[in-house]
């Protein structure tokens, strides 16, 4: 079997675009199932792309990111997550997702294994089945906030993956976990790949980098992207900050591939972290409302969900099992929200809400949860 019959489409984008074709047919659908935020990036960041456009920065650019961004990106990692970074740290891909794919082709070699904390993120397993890597999913404890990575380590192991926020629980992670995971990770010789893309989205609870941790930064792949946090998922702009010989390793790998990601957008990427941060604040403002109207509602209708610290994702126990439940609440009801099967085996009886959306349609969508509730009994 080839790399590429190993993995699966990806469970969010099916269900937006079956959502996508009820609403061409005129159904009254609501979204939340993709996690992409509902709202414009910031004006600012806009004219910079737009004055580098009308400036001449159309060319190719380097193949690690263009200088002023990579040292915008490392003057953020030292002062806010105490990682020591340099430019020379820095790798500018396009968006988190390229980050992580680059990161594991240069790092996971035949039969490597990669311990994944179910539910994970859909795209993990995909791009350590298509290194030729192992997935190892290790379940989290009931309430989420733990997960016994240690029964799991082997000889073959060579890297965990941890995500906080986490997508898609909501889960921020104690600096106790995290203190976990960087000692096993020492003690066993291992890689730790942190997606931190939620980094800014955070109610409940403090964001820690693994890199910052003491004797970490060696063996740590940090990250990051704008499109959470700028709402410029569009833009596909990301990137990861590692040891220079992991961040050569990478170059490499996308000099062969994209080359570098569009050049006008990274100047649009220096406006993002070098410029005005309030829209950062009221965008994170506007999410908590949206979470506490729905976890309010979910907790009146008596359903279990694990605790949303941060992202913008409520996990949520249907009861039954999650892939019927979905197909149902789309097609009956016309409400897109994503199957716990599209992350990982354990959570078949869970499915993904994204409040990503309007305070409209999250009241809506309670509604009609009510009605399939009824239904269901």
């Amino acid at each position: 079997m080839s790399r590429a019959d190993l993995i699966q489409p990806s469970a969010t984008m099916k269900i937006s675009e079956r959502a996508k074709q009820l609403r061409k047919e005129g159904k009254s659908v609501i979204d939340m199932g993709l996690g992409e935020p509902d709202f414009t990036t910031p004006r600012h960041i806009i004219e910079s792309a737009c004055h580098a456009l009308k400036d001449g920065k159309t060319f190719y650019a380097p193949a690690q990111g263009i200088p002023e961004l990579r040292e915008a990106i490392a003057d953020k990692a030292r002062t806010e997550n105490n990682i020591p970074a340099d430019p020379d740290n820095v790798i500018v891909t396009s968006g988190a997702k390229y980050a992580i794919y680059e990161a594991m082709q240069a790092l996971i070699e035949n039969g490597d294994e990669v311990i994944l904390l179910e539910p994970a993120w859909v795209s993990y397993e995909a791009a350590v089945l298509l290194a030729g890597g192992k997935p190892v999913f290790v379940k989290h404890s009931p309430d989420f906030r733990d997960a016994e990575i240690e029964d799991f380590i082997t000889e073959r192991t060579k890297m965990i993956v941890v995500n906080s926020p986490n997508n898609p629980i909501g889960v921020v992670y104690t600096k106790e976990f995290m203190k976990k995971v960087c000692d096993l990770a020492k003690d066993n010789n291992l890689y730790v790949m942190s997606d931190e893309v939620y980094e800014k989205i955070i109610f409940d609870g403090k964001h820690y980098s693994i890199a910052s941790f003491d004797g970490m930064f060696e063996r740590t792949i940090t990250v990051n992207a704008f499109s959470k946090t700028y709402a410029m998922t569009g833009w596909r702009l990301g990137y990861a900050i590692a040891e220079k010989e992991i961040i050569a390793k990478m170059r490499k790998i996308q000099s062969h591939s994209i080359s570098s990601p569009t050049t006008f957008v990274q100047y649009a990427g220096i406006s993002a972290l070098r410029g005005d941060q309030s829209s950062v604040d009221e965008m994170v403002n506007e999410f908590r409302r949206r979470r506490d109207i729905l976890a309010k509602g979910l907790r009146e209708l008596g359903l279990e969900f694990a605790p949303p610290d941060g992202a913008f994702y409520i996990f949520m126990n249907t009861g039954i099992d999650g892939d019927e439940f979905s197909r149902r609440f789309l097609e009956e009801h016309y409400v897109a929200v994503t199957p716990g099967s599209g992350f990982g085996v354990s959570y078949n009886s869970w499915v993904r809400l994204s409040y990503a959306t309007s305070t409209e349609n999250i009241l809506e969508m309670l509604s009609r949860l009510e009605e399939f509730l009824r239904v269901l009994k």
